[in-house]
């Protein structure tokens, strides 16, 4: 080989640059700005050596790779793609990030969802002012009013939540990203609707969720669509509050109850599910049988008493006593108390019980008849006086009632007060007792015998007797023949002579002599006359109509010639005129007007015992 040809085989300057040049055509064309993949080459306690095969690595701080728990997360030889943020910095060695390089990577992946309208996963992290924020590998907002189907005002329970979202609005320059969780809820319920539909008919038993509670119900979400499922509807038995069988969230089962496909209007039932209590109630209760129950309400006329969940009985306020008088179902028994009463009547028809308190015991009115049979006398204290008569304690709990028109046979009483006082004791006599309606009567005037029964054999027709005059009227004056008995004296028997006033002729408080012309013990007349009297002392007859002598002569006596005997003088010479008195005094003119005379007495006493009776 020549020196030329050897001097020729080795490289030149020009062939260096070449080299050089053909180098640099290899090197990767990275730009500022721009993802690319790096070899880590060394993790160190503060950052990781990446080469991406420039002429010298990147440092990335150490954070970049280590997770929420302090744990770095990449080895030598990893590769991982990392952001160019300048070819070399002071030092000559390129800056690169991890960190930008991965949010750059999410930003994308989000760009591409959103125009392609596909939903993102993320974490709601915080609350923020009108909603909240959330991770989607970047930070987005998700409004209030996009959180649920409606607003909702507690926010902080979505924290920590992960959901699916839809992208609503999308800005990369700004940074901007709106999420929407409202729209996939909507798309969501639309379809769950359309099936739920499908099978929505009156008596399909259908899965719910209690979606909200009301005073009058709860809203349950059958799937898309909402059914109310009414307080009345949700047990057989009494319910104050649908809380106090549900919370928002359970999932129960009910029975659609109406459906209407156009108002798309769903009625829903809980306690249809279960048998219906009154079905056969009528063999579980009984007329007569005790049962036990439960108060669950009073009112001012009684007490609602729960037998079993969705029968309820009323106890009457009529009911719980047989003795007292109970002016609040509070004086006997309390909400929540466990009673044992009586089942009255039931009604299935009209789904309702009568029951009773006080038939638990035997019922003291039906004992009172063995005890205390009509005619016994009793004593008792009066426990209350009204216009009508008096009130006297006779056992616990009962009272007898002595009528005012019971108190006395002869004396005319305005007010029982005007005689008696509350607490005295008195004693009576039993007349009635009226089990049905509990009524005891009772009578003082009975404890002796009524004097008008024996008034016609003590004041027979003709005895002359005295009297008291007590009251002056248009018709004639009344006078007391004894304590507590009047006697009608009628104008026309005042004087022989006719007068115009009864007061010409007598006065209030004075005493006469009078003839009984009738006595009537029925209606408690007797008719009296001034002018029999005063005819009988002039005609000298006195002695046979005399208070003594308590008998009446009879005109066949006098004819029999017995006058003597009856005067005591029996002298011929006497007798004769006497005789004739007797005759002319009875008389068929005399007679008739007597009659009429007692008649018309007899009218006007009892026209003046009826207005005096009034």
């Amino acid at each position: 080989m020549t020196v030329e040809q050897t001097e020729s085989s080795f490289p030149t300057t020009d062939d260096f640059a070449a080299l050089l040049e053909e180098q640099d055509d290899f090197t990767p064309t990275v730009r500022e700005n721009e993802i690319t993949p790096g070899k880590i080459l060394e993790v160190g306690d503060d950052y990781v050596l990446v080469d991406i095969g420039f002429k010298s690595e990147g440092r990335i701080d150490i954070s970049e790779f280590t997770d929420e728990f302090g744990k770095v997360g990449v080895k030598a030889g990893d590769v991982v793609d990392v952001l160019l943020e300048a070819r070399e910095d002071d030092s000559g060695q390129c800056v690169l990030s991890k960190e930008r390089a991965d949010k750059m990577k999410v930003w994308e992946i989000i760009s591409t969802k959103a125009d392609d309208d596909k939903l993102v996963r993320g974490v709601i992290t915080n609350r923020v002012k009108g909603g909240l924020q959330v991770d989607i590998g970047v930070k987005a907002f998700l409004p209030g009013s996009q959180v649920e189907l409606r607003p909702t005002r507690n926010l902080d329970k979505y924290l920590g939540q992960e959901y699916a979202f839809k992208i609503i609005k999308f800005n990369k320059q700004r940074g901007n990203i709106v999420l929407s969780r409202r729209s996939l809820l909507e798309t969501e319920r639309a379809e769950l609707k359309r099936k739920t539909l499908q099978k929505l008919k009156a008596g399909a038993v259908i899965d719910g969720i209690v979606k909200n509670l009301t005073d009058y119900g709860a809203f349950v979400d059958l799937g898309g669509i909402d059914g109310l499922l009414h307080i009345t509807d949700m047990s057989w038995g009494r319910v104050a509050h649908p809380t106090e069988l549900f919370n928002v969230g359970d999932e129960i089962q009910v029975k659609v109850l109406k459906f209407s496909p156009e108002s798309e209007r769903v009625s829903l039932g809980y306690k249809q599910l279960t048998p219906d209590p009154w079905e056969g109630a009528e063999d579980r209760y009984p007329d007569g049988i005790h049962v036990l129950g439960r108060v669950v309400s009073l009112i001012d006329y009684g007490a609602f008493v729960e037998l079993e969940e969705g029968i309820e009985g009323l106890v009457h306020i009529s009911e719980m006593s047989w003795t007292r008088r109970i002016k609040h179902p509070n004086r006997v028994v309390s909400e929540g108390e466990i009673i044992r009463c009586v089942v009255l009547n039931l009604d299935t028809d009209a789904k309702k019980v009568s029951l009773g308190i006080k038939q638990i015991e035997p019922n003291p009115w039906t004992l009172l008849e063995d005890r205390y049979p009509v005619g016994t006398r009793i004593l008792g204290k009066i426990r209350n006086i009204t216009d009508f008569g008096l009130f006297v304690g006779i056992e616990e709990g009962i009272d007898g009632l002595v009528h005012i028109s019971d108190i006395s046979w002869t004396q005319k009483i305005r007010h029982p007060s005007s005689i008696y006082e509350p607490g005295q004791e008195v004693e009576a006599v039993v007349l009635n007792i009226d089990v049905d309606n509990e009524r005891f009567s009772l009578g003082i005037k009975q404890l002796d015998s009524d004097p008008w029964e024996t008034l016609p054999q003590r004041y027979p027709p003709g005895k002359i007797i005295n009297a008291t005059i007590t009251k002056l009227t248009d018709f004639g004056a009344f006078a007391e023949v004894e304590e507590g008995i009047e006697g009608l004296i009628h104008i026309s028997e005042l004087a022989s002579e006719r007068i115009e006033e009864p007061a010409e002729v007598v006065k209030v408080g004075e005493e006469h002599k009078v003839e009984v012309i009738s006595v009537d013990p029925k209606e408690r007349k007797i008719a009296l006359s001034i002018k029999n009297f005063v005819r009988r002392s002039e005609s000298g007859h006195l002695t046979e109509y005399s208070e003594e002598s308590g008998a009446t002569a009879q005109l066949g006596d006098l004819l029999k010639g017995k006058l003597g005997d009856l005067t005591g003088d029996s002298s011929d010479e006497e007798e004769e005129p006497a005789l004739e008195a007797a005759e002319e005094a009875e008389a068929p003119e005399e007679v008739e007007a007597e009659e009429s005379a007692e008649e018309s007495a007899g009218d006007e006493d009892g026209d003046e015992e009826e207005k005096t009776e009034e």
